[in-house]
């Protein structure tokens, strides 16, 4: 396989895309940019789509034009911006994976406040929510068949999208890079 040097990465939540993007864009020697801090502004509101896109235009533009890794999904926003991706990584794990997982990250970034983008963090009492746009552990469960859903019918299309099953398999995917 030749490495590719363009490769955006898609998942549920908790699925571990940033992490997995952060490890391959160090591999590859890139830049790496989580389309939730482009999409996403202060006070957990929707940026302006065009300084959105403004954004996502100068990142791919900047200095890693010739190759980046872009982890999230925001599909319906990107009119097109991500098109050139050599791979697309879709990070699909079954729910016994996804769940503990979004859970612990919750539940840490709520204990220890962290700042996740333009002064956003997330709250413990958000977990107590109903309404998935406020609690990301019930958008990660409800989300989780949307998801395969629209990856199935994509990967069926589109030869670019590779589907890794477990954490193992995105391992080994990463390490059969040639760099």
């Amino acid at each position: 396989m030749t490495t590719p040097r363009r490769v955006r990465v898609v998942g549920n939540s908790g699925s571990g895309k940033t992490t997995l993007a952060r490890a391959l864009a160090r591999r590859l020697d890139v830049p790496h940019l989580e389309l939730d801090a482009v999409f996403w502004d202060a006070g957990w509101t929707h940026r302006d789509l065009g300084e959105a896109h403004g954004r996502l235009a100068a990142f791919l533009a900047g200095p890693g034009a010739a190759g980046w890794v872009v982890d999230g999904n925001w599909s319906t926003a990107l009119n097109g911006a991500l098109d050139d991706v050599e791979v697309m990584l879709w990070l699909d794990y079954p729910r016994r994976v996804v769940m503990p997982r979004v859970l612990w990250r919750t539940v840490l970034r709520g204990v220890t406040r962290r700042e996740l983008w333009h002064g956003n963090r997330e709250r413990l009492a958000n977990l107590v929510r109903r309404d998935p746009e406020e609690n990301i552990v019930r958008w990660a469960w409800t989300q989780h068949d949307a998801y395969r859903e629209r990856y199935t019918a994509l990967s069926g299309a589109d030869p670019r999208v590779v589907r890794l099953r477990s954490p193992r398999e995105a391992r080994d995917w990463l390490r059969s890079l040639s760099v």
